[in-house]
């Protein structure tokens, strides 16, 4: 969908390896998203994949931007928490890195030192059960994909009402 000249654009990115279970939940929140007939106009929803420098641009093109990744919180699998704009930093520069949470660190570094930083960025880290090889998400990931969804058109609604997104 078409962002329109009122609308702001919202770079959706779901990143991860569709190879590894749970580890791709930031793809398939992507396919459920673009699944969704009441998917917000301003979302643009990408595969980041396993994220590289070629994502630079856009990001750099977007007002904001909301990245889905699986990552460690010391939750219950299918968990999920909300890391908003320099809570982010906090949570990619803390001792569990993984190969995407380095690699969006750079982007975001990247796109900070050239003065291109969105406005609003948001982090919706899932807790994985499993990421050994597999194709499909453990049950309670794949439960946590249709909240995923709700929560990016939550924020995308609020930032475009200029409200705070919590």
């Amino acid at each position: 969908m078409a962002a329109d000249d009122n609308t702001a654009r919202i770079l959706v990115m779901g990143v991860g390896n569709t190879l590894m279970q749970d580890d791709g939940v930031g793809i398939r929140v992507i396919e459920t998203l673009l699944r969704m007939p009441d998917m917000h106009p301003a979302l643009r929803p990408v595969d980041g994949g396993t994220i590289g420098l070629a994502l630079l641009p856009e990001i750099e093109d977007a007002d904001a931007v909301i990245v889905v990744d699986a990552s460690e919180l010391g939750a219950q699998p299918g968990s999920s928490r909300i890391f908003l704009d320099a809570e982010i930093d906090e949570q990619l520069s803390g001792k569990r890195r993984s190969v995407h949470e380095v690699a969006l660190l750079d982007l975001f570094s990247a796109a900070a030192i050239r003065g291109r930083m969105p406005a609003h960025r948001a982090l919706i880290a899932i807790q994985p059960q499993s990421t050994d090889w597999g194709s499909d998400l453990t049950p309670p990931v794949r439960d946590a994909l249709r909240s995923a969804c709700e929560t990016i058109n939550r924020l995308a609604a609020e930032w475009q009402s200029g409200e705070k997104a919590a």
